[in-house]
């Protein structure tokens, strides 16, 4: 059987696609995999933030047309960059095990966030990681950065920045992990929702891929991340607006902390809360609420 997998020409895209692949054929020798590698308007336009540009969904949208044409059978997204809201037609058929969620401090120079000097230069292309770098740094000049992974090693190494903030799963999967100087993790500092994981996306009714791809199904990481983007949903969130969440399991409970911050003022409302295991959404709801009840709304324009 072939199956075919829609995918962004990133090189990070590009491992987690072959990951996908890899574990794909470990499941059915006899499946053959092929790569459809795609550009996206997400892609193509480096010289303005996302958020000036429509949001994270841009990376998806020319793969989504790929399914929708009948040129792939799947498309695999880093979760983080998947809209809460897929359009019609369309599903998250598996999500795997998740990768370490947090942020990494990348820094030639220096050890951490804290160790910066003053009037120092932070690049992140995030108004989450914008924002709670304001708030913790209200001195830090804080410049957008686009690019590649490699793309933004490249522009700290040249002297562009003091230092940038990336995902740790991101460096950790391109074998950047020396890169790392520190762990950006909670509770001071939180991911965005869903970052880490893997998904898999999928033709609505397609049974026969659903279940071929539904084997590497991750429940746990699921559960955590449905009230992660349970919250982001309640609260509209994209990438135009400085959202944070991160749930954990303890037992048969989920504890999930949500934050919404202000780019340029460094405002930060915090929320947190704890819910039964089987009713992520709902504890997602809960917590986007208390955020709303705290003044988060006023900082969402809402």
């Amino acid at each position: 059987m072939l199956l075919r997998i829609a995918t962004r020409k990133s090189q990070l895209a590009l491992w987690q696609t072959e990951h996908v692949a890899a574990r794909l054929r470990a499941l059915d020798a006899s499946l053959d995999v092929e790569l459809v590698p795609l550009s996206t308007r997400g892609d193509e336009v480096l010289d303005r933030s996302l958020s000036a540009i429509g949001g994270k969904g841009l990376f998806l949208k020319e793969l989504e047309l790929a399914l929708e044409r009948g040129e792939a059978d799947i498309a695999v997204h880093s979760l983080k960059d998947v809209p809460v809201e897929l359009d019609a037609g369309f599903e998250l058929a598996a999500i795997l095990e998740r990768e370490d969620p947090a942020d990494a401090f990348v820094s030639n120079s220096h050890a951490d966030l804290d160790a910066l000097p003053e009037r120092a230069i932070v690049g992140t292309s995030s108004l989450r990681r914008h924002a709670q770098i304001k708030a913790r740094r209200p001195d830090l000049q804080v410049r957008d950065l686009r690019g590649n992974v490699n793309t933004r090693l490249a522009k700290l190494d040249a002297g562009d920045y003091d230092a940038i903030i990336l995902a740790v799963a991101g460096l950790k999967r391109l074998g950047f992990d020396a890169r790392i100087r520190a762990s950006l993790s909670v509770p001071d500092w939180l991911p965005a929702a869903a970052q880490g994981a893997i998904c898999i996306e999928t033709r609505s009714g397609d049974r026969a891929t659903i279940n071929r791809v539904r084997a590497l199904h991750h429940e746990a990481t699921a559960a955590r991340i449905d009230a992660e983007r349970a919250l982001n949903r309640r609260l509209g969130g994209s990438c135009q607006v400085p959202i944070g969440a991160l749930a954990t399991i303890a037992g048969k409970q989920l504890h999930l902390q949500g934050l919404v911050g202000h780019a340029t003022s460094g405002r930060v409302v915090r929320a947190q809360g704890t819910g039964p295991l089987g009713e992520p959404v709902a504890l997602g709801e809960t917590v986007a609420d208390a955020l709303l009840a705290a003044g988060a709304g006023e900082l969402l324009g809402l």
